[in-house]
């Protein structure tokens, strides 16, 4: 299941193509049971969707889910920058300067997909420093929904040239540790990316 949903994070499957059946029976070298039982799981997970005799298609997002998720995924982030700037340790919050270092060479190299990788693991690493193991869970669940979703197209110049700009105001204020300016700046930045993911999407 993780090898599948890996797939999908990482745009190999993307969102309503088929999944072949066949051709990943002989690439992970399983059968079809537990390959359908994995299924089951990741349609369980909103990943897939699973129809009599035609096959397991990767889901399609809805605008409407996609506000949903994101207004979710808003309060969680808000909520953990507000943590991490109380329990940030000085190697985490060191770790993620170098990370947003990588990243924003990256924006001057214009190597866009690999900035938002980097992009997503500093949100990772920021909601993993809150230090509260049942937001972080609940995190990755919904995370791991919208993750498959940038690689659906590029963003524009101007929505590239914001998401930078967020990021450097998301870097100072963890760095001050103000936890207001912080949770305020996640949350704006969430409702940015937000328009851009229903761009991509055309919806």
């Amino acid at each position: 299941m993780a090898r599948i949903r890996q797939l999908i994070d990482d745009g190999v499957l993307m969102p309503g193509s088929r999944i072949p059946e066949r051709q990943l029976c002989a690439q992970l070298g399983i059968s079809r049971t537990p390959l359908r039982e994995a299924f089951r799981t990741l349609a369980t997970a909103g990943l897939i969707e699973v129809q009599p005799r035609r096959g397991a298609t990767v889901k399609r997002l809805q605008p409407d889910e996609i506000d949903h998720m994101f207004e979710a995924l808003e309060a969680l982030e808000g909520v953990a920058g507000e943590l991490a700037c109380e329990r940030i340790s000085d190697e985490e919050l060191s770790a993620i300067e170098v990370l947003h270092g990588k990243m924003m060479s990256c924006y001057h190299r214009r190597r866009q997909r690999r900035f938002f990788e980097i992009n997503q693991e500093i949100h990772e690493r920021i909601v993993k420093a809150a230090a509260n193991p049942v937001l972080s869970r609940v995190y990755e669940g919904l995370s791991g929904q919208i993750r498959r979703i940038r690689y659906l197209g590029k963003s524009t110049d101007r929505q590239w040239a914001i998401a930078a700009e967020e990021h450097e105001a998301i870097m100072q204020a963890l760095k001050a540790r103000n936890r207001r300016r912080l949770g305020a700046t996640l949350r704006a930045h969430l409702k940015n990316k937000r328009q851009r993911v229903k761009s991509l999407l055309g919806t």
